[in-house]
């Protein structure tokens, strides 16, 4: 195995969810080539997944195949909450990632997407014990998990589970200081607990990359030859304890730019930080629904309906103007973790009585329904 350690790897990832596509298949030859930039310019650390379609098949093409094994850190992981009824479903979920990566071994394995009732299935599975077994059999590495949740529940994983080794957060600027995502508290969590963190979602799926006007001119002024993406995947990396911050890059371009800025990177300036406490003060201008994704509406709400996801699915719409993105969220957040749709509020107002910001939930949730086209 590779001679590293969690605090000897470049501070960039390649994040394997969004690889080039030709029509509906991933670009293998385009992959190719950005797996060799990146190797070119230093990095080393790629992260898949089992449930990332064809990811781990497209990193053996063009990654395993063609690279020494020592020379690069290959992540995936386990989703025991996706069509898992037995152990044995969980556990074959890393049996079909060594075959389709070819690897022989995983240099970070991660149980994916705690928190919640998703945890559920990991501690049900005993997966916990699972992955020190394998890591005492040599076929991973390291042992960790990804997060998505809030602080509170963190720090209690965390504290019942001192053994793992790492773990990965979503964190940007954007979030930062967002009630809902809670980006600061998880972080802080994590390092009060001494873990080092890997940072997932720096450009907030690509939503940085294009931010709303008023943040862009913001970027723009200070360095008018820099990236909007570039200020996220910065603001990510300099935080301390990172290991690397993970970019799902699309296209050469795309990595290209990554690596110009990221090759040297040591740290952001006093003045950068201001800029992006500026960017940050723009954002919060504009109106979002107040929703700290409490849940306290979601445990009164006779019909079960996916509430702060809905709401947090507008608040993206209505910071960056894309439709298709915030659906694509409330797909997510709604439709795939077996929430109600907002389509089915009766309008009882049990979940106004709740809540603590005072929102005026169903008449919010109407507008959600039709701003966001949400059907039944």
């Amino acid at each position: 195995m590779a001679d590293y350690t969690l605090d000897s790897i470049g501070k960039l990832g390649f994040g394997l969810m969004r690889l080039p596509k030709i029509g509906e298949d991933i670009d293998i030859e385009q992959t190719k080539q950005m797996v060799d930039m990146f190797l070119d310019a230093g990095f080393t650390y790629f992260d898949t997944a089992w449930a990332y379609k064809g990811s781990e098949d497209a990193i053996r093409q063009a990654l395993v195949e063609r690279h020494p094994r020592e020379s690069y850190q290959l992540a995936t992981k386990c989703a025991a909450w996706i069509d898992c009824a037995t152990r044995d479903d969980a556990i074959a979920q890393f049996q079909t990632s060594l075959e389709r990566t070819g690897a022989g071994y995983f240099d970070f394995y991660l149980l994916h997407n705690l928190g919640e009732h998703r945890t559920e299935k990991f501690d049900e599975f005993g997966l916990w014990d699972w992955i020190l077994e394998q890591k005492a059999a040599g076929t991973i590495k390291h042992a960790g998990f990804s997060f998505h949740s809030t602080p509170e529940e963190l720090d209690a994983l965390l504290t019942a589970h001192p053994e793992m080794e790492f773990v990965q957060l979503q964190i940007n600027y954007a979030d930062w200081e967002n009630p809902s995502v809670q980006s600061r508290g998880c972080y802080e969590v994590a390092r009060a607990h001494h873990k080092p963190v890997i940072i997932m979602e720096p450009v907030k799926g690509g939503m940085l990359a294009n931010p709303p006007a008023s943040v862009a001119a913001v970027l723009r002024e200070a360095e008018p030859d820099s990236s909007a993406a570039s200020w996220a995947i910065r603001f990510a990396a300099s935080l301390p304890g990172v290991i690397t911050v993970l970019s799902g890059m699309s296209s050469k371009e795309q990595m290209a730019d990554n690596l110009s800025y990221m090759r040297d990177f040591t740290g952001l300036s006093d003045a950068e930080r201001a800029t992006l406490d500026r960017a940050r003060e723009e954002l919060a201008k504009i109106p979002l629904i107040p929703c700290t994704a409490c849940n306290y509406c979601a445990k009164v709400c006779p019909m079960g309906i996916g509430i702060s996801g809905t709401f947090m699915a507008m608040n993206m719409l209505t910071l960056y103007g894309d439709l298709k993105k915030a659906q694509d969220e409330e797909e997510w957040l709604v439709g795939k973790h077996d929430h109600v749709r907002a389509t089915s509020c009766i309008g009882c107002g049990a979940c106004e009585q709740a809540c603590p910001q005072h929102i005026k939930i169903p008449d919010e949730l109407a507008r959600c329904v039709e701003a966001l086209g949400i059907q039944a």
